[in-house]
């Protein structure tokens, strides 16, 4: 087997006599048809009624197998083979089968011909004409082993929507649906779309820390935001009564196959409107966009199935420790020594001697609680007031916020709370966190005094 730099050479070599044959990556081809409408369009033509008709295609894309006069062309709504007739070709003149030899899988060619069905009932074209767009001068992803690396195609998802074409345009595809499904939901009740700065100069609205940058025309160092959430309140507290935005946000944190630095996220808000209200709002949007994406409200993932035709859940934050940690009970819950040991006997890490009991709660739960969520839909609630910076606390609790966070499958899908509506309050947790960051909390949520 020859090496990844032999392939190089010979296919560079093969563009060079192009070149020197005065072929330069044309630009002037237009297909007219695409695969997966050809299929759709004569998927009950018969093998002869083809052949009679004698329809004509024009097709571009790049070739993905070959296996001497058949070729695989792939588009961006799937692939067809293409035939090689050479004695055929070879009675009219043309020299396409002498050119085609020197195509190369990864090529982009763009070729003409007439539609045929092979004796297994394939739907192919036989060729009249061809040209060769696009060289590739290095080979694709091999045919058996592929790529499936998750690194590698997260990294290189060029290499993906090749080599992995159905599934990986098929989740581009979904991806893109589901978005437009997110707006068409929020628009028809009311929400309006808008976009917000994303850099800022002091980055806030979430616990996590940001990106720095640097604006050179006006001298000043900026974030890359984190959250768009404090800018969408000021056009609340505008008179925007709903909004939302779905935009890029950044965090300089960990990196995993779930926890990317910058990734899209939905913030929507509502005036008038408090936590339960939104739960309800969030369990109708997972509905509406799983019938209308799935076509049910119920999916099977990893082998467990989520129903979300009914209401889920709702679990306290304390009542989850409890259950889950092992010597953690109603009383010592709250109890800092106790939530440390429990911490050290899992493995957690000493957090810093100004971390309270909330620090140490969410610790644990993080490790021990989230994993075993994962065969659930479920709300958590209750979530102390210490963790929760921009949240109201409950009128009979002034601990516990009136906060949420839903968990599918193990994985944090939505957060969200009744808004602090209280200035003076929103000062003084801004001031908290701000002597927490001081005492050495990196991700702390920096004050906003504009916001307050």
């Amino acid at each position: 087997m020859s090496s990844l730099r032999d392939q190089y050479d010979a296919r560079a070599s093969k563009l060079s006599v192009l070149r020197e044959g005065g072929w330069d990556f044309p630009n002037d081809f237009r297909p007219r048809d695409s695969t997966a409408e050809l299929a759709q369009s004569h998927r009950d033509a018969s093998r002869e009624a083809l052949l009679s008709s004698d329809i004509s295609a024009c097709l571009a894309g790049r070739l993905l197998t070959r296996r001497g006069n058949f070729l695989v062309l792939g588009d961006a709504s799937g692939r067809m083979q293409l035939y090689l007739d050479r004695a055929a070709l070879e009675a009219t003149g043309s020299d396409l089968a002498a050119c085609a030899d020197d195509w190369d899988m990864g090529d982009i060619v763009g070729v003409e011909g007439r539609l045929r069905r092979s004796g297994r009932g394939d739907l192919y074209l036989q060729l009249d004409t061809g040209q060769l767009l696009s060289k590739a001068l290095r080979p694709l992803p091999g045919k058996y082993h592929g790529l499936r690396d998750t690194e590698q195609r997260f990294r290189r998802r060029h290499l993906d929507l090749i080599a992995n074409a159905e599934a990986s345009r098929g989740l581009f595809r979904r991806r893109s649906a589901l978005l437009a499904a997110l707006r068409a939901f929020l628009d028809a009740r009311g929400f309006i779309e808008v976009e917000t700065p994303m850099l800022h100069t002091n980055s806030s609205g979430a616990v996590a820390r940001p990106f720095a940058t640097h604006h050179n025309a006006l001298g000043l160092e900026l974030q890359l935001r984190i959250a768009p959430e404090l800018h969408l309140k000021r056009l609340v507290v505008g008179g925007l009564e709903r909004v939302y935005e779905l935009g890029r946000c950044f965090r300089n944190e960990g990196v995993s196959t779930r926890h990317n630095p910058e990734f899209t996220m939905l913030e929507f808000y509502q005036a008038y409107a408090g936590y339960e209200d939104l739960m309800r709002l969030i369990e109708q949007l997972l509905r509406a966009l799983a019938e209308r994406l799935l076509g049910a409200p119920s999916f099977v993932y990893q082998g467990h199935t989520y129903d979300l035709s009914v209401p889920c859940p709702r679990l306290d934050f304390r009542q989850a420790l409890v259950t889950h940690v092992d010597g953690l009970n109603e009383s010592s819950v709250n109890d800092l020594q106790a939530l440390s040991a429990a911490a050290v006997a899992c493995g957690i890490a000493a957090l810093p001697p100004e971390a309270g009991i909330a620090q140490w709660q969410l610790a644990l739960f993080e490790r021990l609680v989230e994993p075993a969520l994962g065969a659930t839909a479920v709300f958590i609630t209750g979530y102390p007031v210490a963790i929760s910076p921009l949240a109201r606390a409950r009128d009979d609790d002034d601990s516990i916020a009136e906060r949420f966070e839903l968990f599918i499958a193990g994985m944090e899908v939505a957060n969200g709370f009744s808004e602090l509506n209280d200035p003076q309050l929103q000062a003084d947790r801004f001031a908290a966190q701000a002597a927490a960051r001081s005492a050495g909390d990196n991700e702390t949520m920096l004050g906003d005094p504009a916001y307050i």
